[in-house]
């Protein structure tokens, strides 16, 4: 047969060949000098699939006990079913087993949702949101927190570096009053803040937030568990929040993050066209809603972070992961911490004890210098590193020799009190170089620092003169008074030599 050059005509011929003269791919490709692979493909026919191998499982023995537990409990994990399985004599592992259990698990059936429709006034929905270890040079993770008034969408939104109990409720009044007012209910995820626990039967709330609650004017409704649906006016400004105001965001700290985030909030979010609503929640907000908000009590509630602890021997207080000084007389004391976002104070009783700036970071230890004084009189071996105030002429000279001394097991005081007469006998800067020179031959002491003083450099004490801390007392100068003046008032006759007493005359006349 010719062989056919052109494509199409290729492609023509197979399709006649194959369709009209019914001939086999085999066959065609023989007379045409083509790849079966190629004429396959122009007929569209694909090649003989093998049959398929089947494989027998460790696991089929075991389908119908897998069922069974399946149908009572149906989110049974892989290793709980695997730990079941073993006495029956299950030998394989938990791979394939998790394996079956996606093909035979029941699959739960899709629920419906009703719409939820809130009045103007009657909700607001507030929930947080981690964006992790965002701060440059912070170790704490930035959390946001998030509450929409749920008829127009209104949201607030500030960024924080805790959840806690003070947190979440100086949050919350900052919030209420951004809003001008309180809805009727206001609907909360369980954070343990607002739920201690929940389940079918009831919901046990944190009474210290009831309490706020009440003060301030609105009720506390938990979401169900695991029903996200339940709060999904607060979910989309918190996806809203993570998809248009977080990527590419740089700020330096806590408060130039929350300074970009109340611009966008004020200037872009709430003035948007609400995707759902397809109205301006700020202008929904504005005309319809706020005029329905309640009034803001002007009951006062205390917002700050309350915690009891003790105070250790290095009377410092722990508290959210740093440690504060207080006075060292208060060591093993009870005290109570209180904090705000700006400052930690410490109480005993009713007398505030101490005050820090409070410390955002981690592991931090704040300590203020007045707390410690006094300790060194109390502690002399603490004068390692320091030196008492007869003794600071000596530099950073005494200052390394007492590090040195404080090593020893001698008494640091009697050191001091034995350096301080030398330097009162010889002067500082005598004793400091002399001091300098004993340790240069590898020895502390003050018996040392004498020798050098005394013997090596032959030098007479030379006491300086008695300072009264007068002025006029202490410039009086007096020469030296000239005794020889009290001879010249006393007769001669009584200056001569008496001779022995007169019993002495007698005794010796007396002997033979």
């Amino acid at each position: 047969m010719k062989e056919i050059v052109d494509p199409q005509e290729r492609t023509a011929e197979v399709l006649r060949l194959g369709l009209v003269e019914g001939e086999g791919v085999r066959a065609i490709a023989r007379r045409l000098g083509m790849a079966r692979k190629t004429v396959r493909k122009i007929l569209g026919r694909s090649p003989p699939k093998p049959a398929p191998v089947t494989r027998v499982s460790l696991l089929d023995p075991y389908d119908n006990a897998i069922r069974s537990l399946l149908e009572d409990t149906p989110e049974m994990l892989a290793p709980a079913v695997l730990e079941r399985l073993r006495p029956l004599g299950y030998t394989g592992g938990v791979t394939i087993l998790r394996d079956r259990l996606r093909t035979i698990r029941p699959r739960p059936r899709r629920e419906a949702f009703l719409t939820l429709d809130f009045e103007p006034g009657s909700a607001m929905q507030v929930d947080w949101a981690d964006f992790g270890f965002a701060l440059p040079g912070v170790p704490r993770r930035v959390s946001a927190f998030v509450a929409a008034l749920c008829y127009s969408r209104y949201f607030y939104v500030e960024f924080t570096l805790s959840q806690a109990f003070g947190s979440f409720v100086r949050c919350m009044d900052r919030c209420l009053h951004f809003f001008e007012g309180t809805t009727e209910v206001d609907i909360f995820d369980n954070m343990k803040t607002v739920v201690l626990s929940h389940t079918a039967a009831t919901t046990r709330f944190n009474p210290s937030f009831l309490e706020y609650a009440r003060v301030r004017g609105f009720a506390v409704r938990a979401c169900n568990v695991r029903r996200g649906n339940e709060k999904g006016r607060v979910e989309r400004p918190i996806g809203f929040l993570r998809t248009r105001f977080w990527p590419g965001r740089r700020f330096k700290d806590l408060l130039d993050l929350n300074v970009q985030a109340t611009a966008w909030r004020d200037d872009f979010a709430n003035r948007r066209i609400h995707e759902v609503t397809g109205r301006v929640p700020a202008l929904v907000y504005q005309h319809d809603e706020k005029r329905k908000l309640k009034p803001l009590a002007n009951t006062p509630f205390n917002t700050d972070d309350v915690f009891g602890t003790g105070v250790n021997k290095m009377f410092r207080v722990t508290f959210d992961r740093n440690r504060y000084s207080v006075p060292w007389r208060l060591a093993s004391q009870q005290v109570i911490v209180r904090a705000d976002d700006e400052h930690v104070v410490v109480f005993l009783g009713p007398k505030d004890v101490a005050r820090h700036r409070r410390s955002w970071d981690v592991g931090q230890d704040i300590e203020l210098p007045a707390h410690k004084e006094g300790l060194l009189e109390q502690k002399p071996r603490a004068l390692a590193g320091a030196l008492p105030l007869a003794l600071v002429g000596l530099g950073d000279v005494g200052r390394e020799y007492f590090k040195l001394f404080a090593a020893s097991s001698r008494s640091v005081h009697r050191e001091i009190v034995r350096l301080t007469l030398l330097v009162e006998l010889f002067g500082e800067s005598t004793v400091t170089s002399a001091t300098d020179e004993v340790m240069r031959t590898g020895h502390v002491g003050a018996e040392y620092v004498e020798y050098v003083l005394r013997h090596k450099r032959g030098l007479v004490p030379q006491p300086p003169p008695l300072r009264l801390g007068h002025d006029e007392l202490d410039r009086i100068a007096l020469r030296e008074p000239d005794l020889a003046i009290y001879d010249r008032l006393v007769s001669p006759s009584l200056t001569r030599d008496p001779g022995p007493p007169l019993d002495q005359e007698s005794r010796e006349g007396s002997e033979p």
